[in-house]
């Protein structure tokens, strides 16, 4: 059985692919912190329920081909299958030249992004070495 076929570690790869996205676009918006007019983006919030009831469903969420006889879909896929987007979101203050990217704000959204991404990982790490357990001969 491939790990990915496990409903808790695809909703673990899918929470990490989220939280990496998110990052990128967090780091974009201190990059142009400087930038004229530039409104910072955000990520739509993940919802893990939502997610865990689309899995009992049966459903992930993105195309995919299932067997080798079907066609793949069409169009940009990401590598997460186009599942999260981003949203314009404009902090707290703009200034004279119209950004509105608050470095304070991102920071914090930078480090509520990585306790996340580090939950994920030991719960991750946490359900491997519970497999490894479960896969190990008795007495060795």
């Amino acid at each position: 059985m491939n790990l990915a076929d496990i409903p808790l570690f695809s909703m673990l790869r899918s929470r990490l692919g989220y939280l990496s996205e998110r990052q990128k676009i967090i780091a974009q918006n201190v990059a142009n912190t400087d930038t004229a007019r530039y409104v910072p983006e955000d990520m739509k919030p993940y919802s893990f329920d939502a997610r865990v009831q689309a899995q009992r469903a049966g459903q992930s969420g993105a195309m995919s081909v299932t067997q080798p006889g079907h066609i793949a879909p069409k169009g940009p896929q990401s590598r997460l299958g186009g599942q999260f987007k981003t949203m314009r979101s404009p902090d707290s203050e703009t200034t004279l030249n119209g950004n509105s990217v608050v470095l304070e704000e991102e920071m914090i959204k930078m480090a509520e992004s990585r306790m996340n991404y580090d939950a994920a990982i030991s719960f991750y790490q946490k359900s491997m070495g519970m497999l490894r357990l479960a896969t190990k001969r008795p007495g060795a």
